[in-house]
């Protein structure tokens, strides 16, 4: 695929994380409507309309790539995923550079609340390089977030430990477009044993 024919946004699903409260089992490989996941995860994104997608494991990634049926999804190992969430997303964002894509749509794999429509509807926030878009529940900014090119160097400089974007963001808040997903979508994380009744 050319830059020219590149998809302007491309899905970025960070799913490297071991489970460290779920008894150390990854959550990429947890069971949900049948399939593992991140495979559910990155249907999510598809369906959504991101025809390009990357996905930086982590925690056992062999297995993933084993298990998981990912399709013509860019997998991004993240040998530093211990080191929290930033590591991922910086490995995501520098896994986009030289492609074409002008915006990351960012995802997480244990959020399964979250499907397409809300997905789509921040994805519909694109305009350029500039876009910053999330979504948001009941006013409040949550995931999926899209974060135009010319905003990753900055979030690359300041994703550090388990906080993600989350300082880039805060020092941006007015430049974030956000697009209520509260009533197509329920922002729930699987981080505990106690929320593994959300699976199906």
């Amino acid at each position: 695929m050319t830059d020219k024919e590149a998809p302007l946004v491309t899905g970025l699903l960070l799913a490297a994380g071991g489970g460290r409260r779920l008894g150390g089992r990854p959550k990429a490989l947890l069971r949900h409507r049948g399939r593992p996941l991140v495979e559910y995860a990155v249907a999510v994104l598809r369906a959504a309309g991101c025809t390009r997608v990357h996905v930086v494991l982590g925690a056992q990634a062999a297995a993933v790539r084993d298990q998981a049926e990912l399709g013509d999804c860019v997998l991004v190992e993240n040998p530093d995923w211990a080191d929290g969430m930033g590591t991922s997303l910086r490995a995501g964002l520098d896994s986009l550079a030289g492609t074409g894509a002008r915006a990351a749509l960012v995802s997480l794999v244990d959020q399964p609340g979250i499907g397409p429509e809300a997905v789509a509807r921040v994805l519909a926030g694109y305009q350029d390089e500039a876009s910053l878009v999330s979504a948001a529940y009941d006013g409040v900014r949550g995931h999926p977030v899209l974060f135009g090119a010319a905003h990753w160097a900055g979030i690359a400089a300041t994703a550090t430990g388990d906080r993600g974007a989350r300082a880039y963001l805060k020092a941006h808040e007015a430049a974030i477009g956000l697009v209520e997903c509260g009533d197509v979508a329920r922002p729930y994380d699987i981080d505990t044993e106690a929320d593994l009744t959300h699976l199906e």
